[in-house]
Protein backbone atom coordinates (compact mmCIF):
# COMPACT_ATOMS: atom_id res chain seq x y z
CA UNK A 1 0.00 0.00 0.00
CA UNK A 2 1.25 3.19 -1.18
CA UNK A 3 2.65 5.43 1.94
CA UNK A 4 -0.51 7.80 2.82
CA UNK A 5 0.45 11.25 2.33
CA UNK A 6 0.58 14.42 5.04
CA UNK A 7 -3.48 15.56 4.48
CA UNK A 8 -2.26 19.57 4.35
CA UNK A 9 0.49 19.19 1.53
CA UNK A 10 -2.02 20.22 -1.42
CA UNK A 11 -3.30 23.19 0.43
CA UNK A 12 -3.33 27.14 -0.86
CA UNK A 13 0.13 28.89 0.52
CA UNK A 14 -2.19 31.86 1.97
CA UNK A 15 -4.71 29.51 3.98
CA UNK A 16 -2.51 27.08 5.34
CA UNK A 17 -0.06 29.60 6.41
CA UNK A 18 -2.98 31.33 8.45
CA UNK A 19 -3.41 27.53 9.78
CA UNK A 20 0.31 27.55 11.00
CA UNK A 21 0.45 30.69 12.05
CA UNK A 22 -2.35 29.80 14.63
CA UNK A 23 -1.05 26.91 15.28
CA UNK A 24 1.87 28.50 16.45
CA UNK A 25 -0.30 30.65 18.77
CA UNK A 26 -1.98 28.14 20.58
CA UNK A 27 0.50 25.22 21.05
CA UNK A 28 4.08 27.61 20.84
CA UNK A 29 3.85 28.63 24.33
CA UNK A 30 3.25 25.22 25.91
CA UNK A 31 6.53 23.90 23.72
CA UNK A 32 8.66 26.44 24.55
CA UNK A 33 7.75 25.77 28.35
CA UNK A 34 8.25 21.65 27.33
CA UNK A 35 11.78 22.23 25.43
CA UNK A 36 12.87 24.92 28.36
CA UNK A 37 12.04 21.92 31.23
CA UNK A 38 14.38 19.92 28.34
CA UNK A 39 17.39 22.22 29.21
CA UNK A 40 17.65 23.91 25.90
CA UNK A 41 20.61 26.12 26.38
CA UNK A 42 23.53 27.76 24.16
CA UNK A 43 25.89 25.54 22.31
CA UNK A 44 23.03 23.10 21.99
CA UNK A 45 22.55 21.08 18.65
CA UNK A 46 18.90 20.70 17.92
CA UNK A 47 16.53 19.15 15.51
CA UNK A 48 13.01 19.97 14.38
CA UNK A 49 11.37 17.37 12.24
CA UNK A 50 8.33 19.17 10.78
CA UNK A 51 9.22 23.17 11.10
CA UNK A 52 5.74 24.14 9.71
CA UNK A 53 6.17 27.70 9.37
CA UNK A 54 9.33 27.61 11.54
CA UNK A 55 8.30 29.78 14.84
CA UNK A 56 10.11 26.64 17.31
CA UNK A 57 13.21 26.70 14.29
CA UNK A 58 13.94 30.18 15.37
CA UNK A 59 12.91 30.36 18.65
CA UNK A 60 15.36 27.74 19.39
CA UNK A 61 17.88 29.31 16.95
CA UNK A 62 18.17 32.40 19.33
CA UNK A 63 18.67 30.16 22.60
CA UNK A 64 21.60 27.80 21.26
CA UNK A 65 23.01 31.04 19.48
CA UNK A 66 25.90 31.03 17.07
CA UNK A 67 27.67 28.13 18.93
CA UNK A 68 24.71 25.90 18.44
CA UNK A 69 22.99 25.09 15.47
CA UNK A 70 19.51 23.87 14.41
CA UNK A 71 18.49 21.40 11.81
CA UNK A 72 14.66 22.10 10.02
CA UNK A 73 13.70 19.03 8.11
CA UNK A 74 10.28 18.81 6.79
CA UNK A 75 8.45 17.54 3.30
CA UNK A 76 7.14 21.20 2.98
CA UNK A 77 9.77 23.76 3.52
CA UNK A 78 7.56 26.44 1.52
CA UNK A 79 6.97 28.78 4.77
CA UNK A 80 10.74 28.39 5.80
CA UNK A 81 12.81 28.51 2.90
CA UNK A 82 13.68 32.58 3.19
CA UNK A 83 15.08 32.39 6.23
CA UNK A 84 18.18 34.15 6.67
CA UNK A 85 19.18 32.25 10.07
CA UNK A 86 22.80 31.93 9.83
CA UNK A 87 22.58 28.98 12.68
CA UNK A 88 19.82 27.30 10.67
CA UNK A 89 20.04 24.27 8.37
CA UNK A 90 17.00 23.03 6.62
CA UNK A 91 16.38 20.05 5.05
CA UNK A 92 13.27 19.36 2.49
CA UNK A 93 12.74 15.63 2.64
CA UNK A 94 11.74 13.37 5.21
CA UNK A 95 12.42 11.92 8.33
CA UNK A 96 12.38 8.50 7.52
CA UNK A 97 14.75 8.78 4.15
CA UNK A 98 16.87 11.83 4.77
CA UNK A 99 20.77 10.70 5.89
CA UNK A 100 22.02 12.33 8.86
CA UNK A 101 25.12 11.45 11.17
CA UNK A 102 23.80 9.48 14.39
CA UNK A 103 24.32 10.63 17.85
CA UNK A 104 24.39 14.13 16.73
CA UNK A 105 21.81 16.04 18.31
CA UNK A 106 21.46 17.43 21.97
CA UNK A 107 17.04 17.96 21.39
CA UNK A 108 14.74 16.89 19.43
CA UNK A 109 11.60 18.21 19.03
CA UNK A 110 8.51 16.47 17.04
CA UNK A 111 5.04 18.07 17.11
CA UNK A 112 1.86 17.40 14.70
CA UNK A 113 4.10 15.22 13.01
CA UNK A 114 3.93 10.95 13.84
CA UNK A 115 -0.26 11.10 13.50
CA UNK A 116 0.29 11.43 9.88
CA UNK A 117 3.11 8.61 9.77
CA UNK A 118 1.97 5.05 9.19
CA UNK A 119 5.29 3.20 10.45
CA UNK A 120 5.88 5.76 13.11
CA UNK A 121 7.94 3.18 14.59
CA UNK A 122 10.24 3.38 12.53
CA UNK A 123 10.61 6.86 12.31
CA UNK A 124 10.50 7.01 15.72
CA UNK A 125 14.11 4.38 16.07
CA UNK A 126 15.47 6.41 13.61
CA UNK A 127 14.89 9.78 15.23
CA UNK A 128 16.11 8.32 18.39
CA UNK A 129 19.45 7.13 16.84
CA UNK A 130 20.01 10.73 16.07
CA UNK A 131 20.12 11.66 19.78
CA UNK A 132 23.35 11.96 21.64
CA UNK A 133 23.56 9.68 24.43
CA UNK A 134 21.72 11.52 27.80
CA UNK A 135 20.15 13.75 24.97
CA UNK A 136 16.06 14.74 24.88
CA UNK A 137 13.23 14.06 23.04
CA UNK A 138 10.26 16.54 23.17
CA UNK A 139 6.89 15.38 21.36
CA UNK A 140 3.55 16.80 21.00
CA UNK A 141 0.80 15.52 19.05
CA UNK A 142 -3.09 15.37 18.78
CA UNK A 143 -5.54 12.91 20.27
CA UNK A 144 -9.26 13.64 18.50
CA UNK A 145 -10.88 10.92 20.16
CA UNK A 146 -11.35 13.36 23.04
CA UNK A 147 -13.38 15.63 20.60
CA UNK A 148 -16.85 16.59 21.54
CA UNK A 149 -19.70 18.46 21.79
CA UNK A 150 -20.44 20.32 25.14
CA UNK A 151 -23.18 23.34 24.38
CA UNK A 152 -23.99 24.72 21.44
CA UNK A 153 -26.64 25.15 18.94
CA UNK A 154 -28.68 21.65 17.99
CA UNK A 155 -28.29 21.53 14.18
CA UNK A 156 -24.62 23.07 14.34
CA UNK A 157 -23.60 20.55 17.53
CA UNK A 158 -24.85 17.54 15.35
CA UNK A 159 -22.98 18.72 12.56
CA UNK A 160 -20.21 18.84 15.05
CA UNK A 161 -20.24 15.35 15.93
CA UNK A 162 -20.27 14.24 11.97
CA UNK A 163 -17.22 16.29 11.68
CA UNK A 164 -15.56 14.52 14.58
CA UNK A 165 -16.35 11.26 13.10
CA UNK A 166 -15.13 11.84 9.49
CA UNK A 167 -11.71 13.34 11.16
CA UNK A 168 -11.57 9.32 12.99
CA UNK A 169 -12.51 8.19 9.29
CA UNK A 170 -10.08 10.25 7.75
CA UNK A 171 -7.44 8.66 9.66
CA UNK A 172 -8.52 5.25 9.95
CA UNK A 173 -8.68 5.07 5.87
CA UNK A 174 -4.97 6.18 5.66
CA UNK A 175 -3.75 3.54 8.43
CA UNK A 176 -3.55 6.15 10.66
CA UNK A 177 -4.74 6.81 14.45
CA UNK A 178 -6.65 9.64 15.20
CA UNK A 179 -5.74 8.99 18.49
CA UNK A 180 -2.51 8.73 18.47
CA UNK A 181 -1.10 11.33 21.17
CA UNK A 182 -2.29 8.83 23.62
CA UNK A 183 0.44 6.22 22.88
CA UNK A 184 3.51 8.61 23.13
CA UNK A 185 4.37 7.73 27.01
CA UNK A 186 3.81 3.52 26.05
CA UNK A 187 5.79 3.94 23.27
CA UNK A 188 8.96 6.16 24.50
CA UNK A 189 8.84 3.90 27.57
CA UNK A 190 9.21 0.91 25.22
CA UNK A 191 11.88 2.86 23.34
CA UNK A 192 14.16 3.02 26.56
CA UNK A 193 13.65 6.85 27.35
CA UNK A 194 14.30 7.53 31.16
CA UNK A 195 12.85 10.89 33.02
CA UNK A 196 9.55 10.58 30.91
CA UNK A 197 7.24 13.01 31.81
CA UNK A 198 3.54 13.70 30.55
CA UNK A 199 1.12 16.26 30.08
CA UNK A 200 -2.42 16.17 28.61
CA UNK A 201 -3.61 19.14 27.47
CA UNK A 202 -7.59 19.10 26.81
CA UNK A 203 -8.76 22.81 26.38
CA UNK A 204 -12.75 23.70 26.20
CA UNK A 205 -12.96 26.09 23.70
CA UNK A 206 -15.97 28.85 22.85
CA UNK A 207 -16.75 29.43 19.55
CA UNK A 208 -14.35 32.44 18.17
CA UNK A 209 -11.39 31.01 20.29
CA UNK A 210 -8.00 30.51 18.49
CA UNK A 211 -8.60 26.80 18.71
CA UNK A 212 -12.09 26.92 17.10
CA UNK A 213 -10.18 29.10 14.47
CA UNK A 214 -7.99 26.77 13.52
CA UNK A 215 -10.07 23.99 13.50
CA UNK A 216 -12.27 25.90 11.18
CA UNK A 217 -9.60 26.62 9.14
CA UNK A 218 -8.68 22.87 9.34
CA UNK A 219 -11.99 21.90 8.16
CA UNK A 220 -12.09 24.56 5.21
CA UNK A 221 -9.25 23.44 3.76
CA UNK A 222 -9.96 19.56 4.18
CA UNK A 223 -13.86 19.82 3.05
CA UNK A 224 -13.15 17.56 0.49
CA UNK A 225 -11.32 14.54 1.88
CA UNK A 226 -14.21 14.74 4.46
CA UNK A 227 -16.47 14.45 2.53
CA UNK A 228 -14.71 11.49 0.92
CA UNK A 229 -15.67 9.64 4.29
CA UNK A 230 -18.90 9.40 3.60
CA UNK A 231 -19.80 11.12 7.28
CA UNK A 232 -20.47 14.67 5.99
CA UNK A 233 -21.84 16.90 3.64
CA UNK A 234 -21.11 20.44 2.89
CA UNK A 235 -23.52 21.64 4.91
CA UNK A 236 -22.88 20.08 7.29
CA UNK A 237 -19.18 21.58 7.24
CA UNK A 238 -21.22 24.90 6.79
CA UNK A 239 -22.71 24.46 10.06
CA UNK A 240 -19.43 23.17 11.98
CA UNK A 241 -18.00 26.43 11.40
CA UNK A 242 -21.09 28.46 12.17
CA UNK A 243 -20.02 26.41 15.08
CA UNK A 244 -16.98 27.17 15.65
CA UNK A 245 -17.62 31.17 15.38
CA UNK A 246 -20.35 31.01 17.58
CA UNK A 247 -19.20 32.47 20.82
CA UNK A 248 -21.91 31.09 22.84
CA UNK A 249 -21.11 27.50 21.42
CA UNK A 250 -18.31 25.14 23.65
CA UNK A 251 -16.41 22.25 22.84
CA UNK A 252 -13.51 20.10 22.99
CA UNK A 253 -12.24 19.83 19.69
CA UNK A 254 -8.93 17.99 20.52
CA UNK A 255 -6.45 16.74 22.87
CA UNK A 256 -2.74 17.06 22.44
CA UNK A 257 -0.20 15.17 24.35
CA UNK A 258 3.35 15.92 25.34
CA UNK A 259 5.91 13.92 26.56
CA UNK A 260 9.67 14.74 27.76
CA UNK A 261 11.97 11.62 27.43
CA UNK A 262 15.82 11.46 27.55
CA UNK A 263 17.74 9.24 26.18
CA UNK A 264 19.83 6.67 28.53
CA UNK A 265 23.57 6.54 28.20
CA UNK A 266 24.66 3.64 26.00
CA UNK A 267 28.60 5.11 25.57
Amino acid sequence: MPEPEYIFTDTQFESELERLKMLEKIFDPHSHRRILAAGLTQGWQCLEVGAGAGSIMAWMSKIVGESGKVVAVDVDVRFIEHTSLSNVEMIKGDIRQIALNSHSFDLIHIRNVLIHVADFEFALSKILDLLKPNGWLVIEEPDFSASRVIHGDREQSQAVNKVNQAICQMFTDKGLDYSFGIRLPSLLQELGLQHIEVENDVPISPGGSDVATMMKLSALQLAEKYIATGKVSREDIHKYCQFAENQTSWGVYLATVGVIGQKRDDT
